[in-house]
């Protein structure tokens, strides 16, 4: 029998991002006001919402980091990404705002007892929401990341997605931008703004599916994440 277990962070007014990106906006749009058809009475509710397409948990497309022509939008990648194998790799260890080697990797994917296959996403759970609130104004800045050996080390591995808790890939500044174009050299992307990733650790192999929006040239995806469990 499978468990679904949701990987995904709420979205809702104002709920935080990357400080680059726009905020979340949403609002009452109606308000089960009564209309009228006939002799029959109606009421409704709907919300207004506006919100980047690197809202809450999301991947990014590879037009979002390469502007070769050709980098495929968000509507463009191909449904299979994100339906894979999956593994999670335990890294809670990290402190805030550090840089993970190609040892700490290796070491974890060693005491995780698994191998990364072809085609794999890599769950990297770091307990970056358990340290670090979303209301937290260092929730946007001090996660830690990892070090561009480390995104060339999934790539080598045979991993076609990684996923984190955090905004982005790898810690703020400099690093982060060489994840970014690391991801795009190697044909790779990365999930953000994962959530509750502790529920996977040490559960083996188990299916990830993460189908992102289908916006029309969008540089990105927001996406109901699921690990799907077998027990």
């Amino acid at each position: 029998m499978s468990k679904l277990v949701d990987l995904s962070r709420e979205l809702y007014h104002r709920s935080p991002g990357h400080p680059f990106h726009p905020p979340m906006v949403m609002a009452q749009w109606d308000t089960h006001q009564e209309m009228k058809a006939g002799n029959t009475i109606f009421r409704t509710a709907s919300y207004f919402v506006s919100f980047s397409d690197h809202a809450g948990t999301h991947v990014d497309a590879p037009k979002h980091f390469s502007a070769e022509p050709g980098a495929k939008s968000i509507d463009e990648m191909p449904l299979e990404t994100f339906y894979t194998d999956a593994i999670c790799l335990d890294l809670s260890h990290v402190e805030l705002g550090a840089a993970i080697s190609v040892n700490e990797m290796e070491a974890a994917l060693f005491n995780s007892v698994q191998e990364i296959r072809t085609g794999d996403t890599v769950l990297l759970y770091m307990a970056y929401n358990k340290r670090v609130h979303f209301d937290d104004p260092r929730w946007q800045h001090v996660f830690p990341g990892l070090a561009l050996e480390s995104v060339h080390w999934l790539a080598d591995k045979g991993c076609k997605v990684f996923g984190v808790e955090a905004v982005s890939p790898a810690p703020e500044g400099e690093l982060n931008f060489q994840a970014h174009n690391a991801c795009a050299e190697r044909g790779i992307t990365h999930i953000e703004g994962l959530d509750n990733v502790e529920s996977v650790v040490g559960k083996g192999r188990f299916k990830f599916i993460g189908f992102p929006l289908k916006l029309r040239g969008g540089s990105g995806g927001p996406m109901r994440a699921v690990a799907v469990l077998d027990e």
